[in-house]
């Protein structure tokens, strides 16, 4: 490390680690440092729009509204999200959808019933990625294709990372955002990202050199979408929407036989 945080984007309640080497990359992607307050410079989204966004609340939350990570509908009974996101009790969580606003009651809810975590996620850097089976499925809601080309990760691609994590004073809390956030390309957070264990082969570089948007802690496991499909889960970053210090995400592409094998089972 370079003696900055490499904090994962969840909304933990204040827990911070720290890799001692790029090798042990995997566990630092764990937490974050403050409670969650949506997306850094983006805008109000909604969900009626975007019915496959899925709010992955948990009891465990700092948030008073359990507001903790995100999720994508990709069938109508499995979310993919963020390894990172699934490290409490399988009782703890709950799926919504179509709630804006998290301090209402607004929309479909489901507990889980089945956690798959990437098994490389902690031994590899990358694979951060996590398929969760919903007790209740949320039948009759537009689900989200995985894109499943890592061609499509290119400089300057138009891609959107949707939330409900902080907002660093940007926008309201516990309401879901979007920001627009271009393909910056491996080798910029290649060199950026020199000695935090950036994985040019399984993630995804997005966001603005000059900073100001960005996704942030609580947006974990969310969104981000390219040409109607799921193109990376929010995974970490240095900070939120520091210049220099651009949004890393995990690149569905690279894991989409296994997520799809798992989505199918």
């Amino acid at each position: 490390m370079t003696g900055k945080l490499k904090l994962a984007r969840a909304a933990f309640a204040a827990v911070i680690l720290v890799a001692a080497s790029a090798g042990a990359v995997g566990t630092a992607q764990a937490a974050k440092s403050k409670p969650p307050a949506p997306i850094v410079g983006g805008t109000l989204a909604s969900t009626a729009q975007t019915p496959w966004a899925i709010a992955l609340n948990n009891t465990r939350s700092s948030d008073p509204y359990d507001q903790y990570c995100g999720a994508t509908l990709v069938k109508a009974n499995k979310i993919v999200t963020a390894a990172h996101c699934v490290t409490q009790a399988i009782s703890t969580y709950t799926a919504v959808q179509g709630r804006d606003d998290l301090r209402t009651t607004a929309g479909k809810t489901s507990k889980i019933s089945k956690i798959w975590k990437d098994p490389l996620y902690g031994v590899q850097a990358g694979h951060d990625v996590a398929v969760l089976t919903l007790t209740t499925p949320f039948t009759g809601v537009a689900t989200l294709p995985l894109e499943t080309s890592t061609a499509a990760d290119v400089v300057g691609a138009q891609a959107t990372v949707y939330g409900w994590g902080n907002t660093e004073g940007t926008g309201p809390s516990d309401r879901f955002q979007k920001v627009l956030t271009p393909g910056l390309g491996d080798a910029y957070c290649n060199q950026v990202y020199a000695s935090e264990g950036y994985v040019a082969n399984g993630e995804i570089c997005a966001g603005y050199k000059e900073g100001g948007k960005d996704s942030c802690q609580g947006d974990s496991g969310g969104p981000l979408v390219l040409n109607g499909r799921l193109f990376g889960v929010v995974s970490w970053g240095i900070g939120c929407a520091d210049a220099g210090n651009p949004g890393v995400y995990a690149e569905v592409a690279t894991y989409a036989s296994a997520l799809t094998t798992q989505i199918n089972n």
